[in-house]
């Protein structure tokens, strides 16, 4: 391929981004490990290969790229395009990366791109993916804005995709199962009269990563360390299938005062468990 120039996953700049003038304590040993975790070579050998597509387009390049077979149960389910209306998806979060990738082609094919993700803001480090995205970095400078940034997706006449537990899928007592979903998802599709459509998707990461994320979690890390591995774990799962189970859409209505945006979350995030 000749030499390759492209480089748009840079550990040394996100590192600067992130922590300014500290970034240059960090041990050259440990950017060395986070570029080989990261994966930074292979993504970014992928991510020239496939700069010439953006979008729903990019997901679908992402899917073939990572060789998953997606065996989609539900279909029907999914509303019309031409409705003239916008949904929240909703879906569990197992991997971290695939999912993410797989129910963005899913939905953008089946609404002809009309749809965003609301995402870690790290992923708007990948050009193909950035147009689709509404990020959140709750925690940086952007975290002021994050209520506005939501508000206008929620406002805007795309759909919404977004996976409420915030984190990828813990082990909890033996069972591979989303955290608490927020509310957020709730109390907008009400504002905004979407109803939402429930997503299971099937998968797991590897048990080094629950091990890594009940320790953080032990030893009330306020670093997400796990996070750093969620490539390595994307790799990891390639040249697998996964099913896709999409449940029909409950309607906006159904979220009355008769219980809580958080109960309600709750039971939603119950159903998907059932599909």
């Amino acid at each position: 391929m000749g030499e390759n120039t492209f480089k748009t996953i840079d550990i040394d700049k996100i590192l600067h981004d992130k922590m300014g003038s500290k970034a240059d304590r960090v041990p050259k040993f440990v950017r060395r490990w986070l570029k080989k975790i990261l994966h930074q070579d292979e993504v970014n050998e992928f991510l020239a290969r496939s700069s010439d597509k953006v979008g729903v387009e990019w997901l679908e390049e992402c899917v073939k790229y990572l060789d998953m077979t997606l065996e989609i149960v539900g279909e029907e389910n999914l509303p019309p395009k031409d409705d003239g209306r916008c949904y929240t998806f909703v879906s569990n979060h197992p991997l971290g990366g695939e999912d993410g990738v797989a129910l963005g082609a899913v939905i953008g094919r089946h609404y002809d791109g009309r749809f965003k993700y609301l995402v870690n803001d790290l992923l708007m480090n990948l050009p193909g993916l950035a147009p689709l995205c509404i990020p959140i970095n709750k925690t940086g400078s952007q975290s002021r804005n994050f209520p506005a940034m939501v508000k206008a997706g929620f406002s805007s006449d795309n759909h919404i995709l977004m996976f409420p537990a915030g984190l990828c899928s813990r082990k909890i007592n033996g069972k591979i199962h989303d955290l608490p979903w927020k509310k957020t998802f709730i109390s907008k599709s009400v504002e905004t009269h979407r109803d939402v459509v429930p997503i299971h998707f099937s998968g797991q990461n590897s048990n080094r990563f629950y091990r890594i994320a009940n320790l953080c979690k032990t030893l009330h890390l306020k670093v997400n360390i796990a996070m750093l591995f969620l490539v390595d774990e994307m790799y990891r799962n390639a040249h697998k299938t996964f099913r896709i189970a999409i449940g029909k859409p409950i309607p906006w209505q159904t979220f009355d005062k008769s219980k809580t945006p958080a109960q309600w979350a709750q039971m939603v995030q119950e159903k998907v468990y059932e599909l």
